[in-house]
């Protein structure tokens, strides 16, 4: 099981051990995990226009938090940048949790959280949750806007995929894809994803394959046009 990390390492690294989409075979996308748009509660923004209105006025002096440089809630913001035509400045950490306690504490004004350790806290009134980052509503919080109803094809996912060594014969790819999808389907399955704000995929492999290529092309761009680069 491969997580979205797989489509951004390429465009990160000057060297690579292995081809990402000649080496191995894709199987199936299993799962997708938008990310929330989260900001503490004494910045005065309540939409993504607002906070695109209010980076746009203090260019450079806005700040965004992420678990580490190179992963895609660093990324996304990056991809917030370009497409808002907007300078949020990325502020690196070693690991999600003190990045959140940091923007808890208004340390960093912003960040591109998962809904596991961002929803605690928006319940609590200590962070304000703004937008999801996937291209439609997250069934777990449906009442929360997408950052792509103000930014048309805005799309920041996380995700996991199963990967197979590309000579695997088809056959056998096709009934493991089969399975897999039948197993994500399980309702026990979907409701233990839904609580951690999770939503199951299941895709052919070709669909896989597809989806990947335009992920690996995507945040190269983005990776290219804002010089991120991974530890």
């Amino acid at each position: 099981m491969v997580p979205v990390t797989y489509a951004v390492v390429p465009s990160m690294l000057a060297r690579m051990p292995f081809d990402a989409e000649k080496d191995l075979a894709p199987v199936a996308q299993v799962a997708s995990a938008p990310f929330i748009l989260v900001v503490h509660p004494t910045l005065p923004v309540k939409s993504v226009k607002d906070l695109i209105a209010l980076a746009r006025s203090r260019p450079g002096q806005l700040n965004y938090a992420s678990a580490s440089p190179g992963g895609i809630p660093h990324l996304a913001g990056e991809l917030f940048n370009g497409m808002a035509g907007v300078k949020m400045v990325h502020i690196p950490y070693k690991g999600a949790a003190p990045a959140t306690t940091d923007l808890v504490g208004g340390h960093v004004l912003l960040m591109f959280n998962n809904m596991l350790s961002a929803m605690p806290h928006v319940k609590s009134g200590r962070l304000r949750a703004v937008a999801v980052t996937s291209a439609k509503r997250s069934g777990a919080i449906p009442g929360l806007p997408t950052i792509a109803e103000t930014l048309p094809g805005y799309e920041a996912n996380g995700w996991y995929g199963a990967f197979a060594p590309a000579a695997t014969p088809r056959e056998l790819i096709a009934k493991i894809n089969g399975e897999m999808n039948r197993a994500m389907r399980l309702p026990d399955v979907m409701r233990r994803l839904a609580g951690d704000g999770v939503e199951a995929a299941g895709t052919t492999p070709e669909q896989f394959g597809s989806y990947l290529h335009r992920e690996i092309a995507k945040w190269g761009k983005v990776a290219k046009a804002s010089g991120a680069k991974m530890d």
